[in-house]
């Protein structure tokens, strides 16, 4: 569920940092997602309330016409290690990747245009959750038939091989101790 009423973050405050205090603030949102059939609410700025922020407490990202698009940290975003780790692979792996502020309409309108791909979530517990359905101002859109990506697919394989020596460390992210 996008959430346009309530805010998770503003700038001066602590969203680029893991503290309790971002997600207490959260959990009346949260609720009402989960009421509504969701199971996460998407984040937007605290100020226009129009520009994506985070998924839950995951940074987000979104494919749209071959280019994966995420919001910059920029104060309220957590710059989280598997955010900085998805980036690395997908430029590793010649994707085009942006960071840049951009509005849940956008998001829409590349739906409506047959663009929007994937949209997916990082975290550290969730390493990539895909999102399967958007709800914003009680209009519904449907992500890639509400099945996993290619691209979700490979992140989380490649990931998740890395951490568990499944698959060779180029980047020197596994550290033996």
């Amino acid at each position: 569920m996008v959430e346009d009423e309530y805010v998770r973050a503003m700038i001066g405050g602590t969203g680029f940092a893991k503290v309790g205090g971002n997600y207490a603030a959260s959990l009346k949102a949260q609720e009402e997602a989960i009421k509504k059939g969701y199971t996460q609410v998407l984040w937007l700025d605290g100020i226009e309330r129009e520009y994506v922020e985070e998924i839950g407490t995951s940074n987000a990202f979104f494919k749209i016409d071959g280019e994966v698009i995420t919001p910059p940290l920029t104060g309220t975003i957590l710059p989280g290690i598997t955010r900085d780790s998805v980036l690395h692979l997908l430029r590793h792996w010649g994707i085009k990747t942006t960071e840049k502020k951009f509005k849940i309409q956008d998001v829409y309108e590349a739906h409506a245009a047959g663009k929007l791909e994937e949209v997916f979530a990082t975290g550290t517990a969730a390493v990539i959750s895909p999102v399967g359905e958007l709800c914003w101002k009680d209009q519904a859109i449907t992500i890639n038939n509400n099945e996993i990506g290619e691209l979700s697919r490979k992140l989380y394989s490649e990931i998740t091989a890395i951490q568990y020596g499944k698959a060779m460390d180029e980047f020197g992210w596994v550290v033996e101790i």
